[in-house]
């Protein structure tokens, strides 16, 4: 009796499309710190900052790991490579990085 059953080509999560996905909820984790930073300091509320800063650190490295992997094995150039990598570091960054190079499900550039 088979205990899981096993997904068509078309379901699998590529690496790309995990990279994609990861991109945006960065992107929004950074933006939710726009809500939180003003809970913190004008209001003292300190749990959604804790916990919206606990999710952003976990998606950014996830972000930085999967931007390398997606780095090497679809052999991108090493500027657009430095470029996904500060594109996290800025607020909108992700979301730009996004509609630009990442929507298609090709892939981005390659070399």
């Amino acid at each position: 009796m088979a205990y899981f059953r096993p997904l068509k080509n078309q379901q699998y999560m590529t690496l790309f499309t995990s990279f994609r996905s990861i991109a945006l909820l960065e992107g929004i984790s950074y933006l939710l710190f726009a809500v939180t930073m003003p809970l913190k300091y004008a209001f003292d509320i300190l749990e959604p900052n804790y916990y919206v800063g606990m999710a952003h650190g976990v998606l950014f490295m996830l972000y930085c790991l999967l931007g390398l992997a997606s780095a090497i094995h679809y052999k991108w150039k090493f500027g657009f490579s430095v470029m996904v990598f500060l594109a996290s570091l800025i607020p909108f960054g992700t979301f730009y990085l996004h509609a630009k190079y990442l929507k298609d499900s090709e892939g981005p550039m390659k070399d």
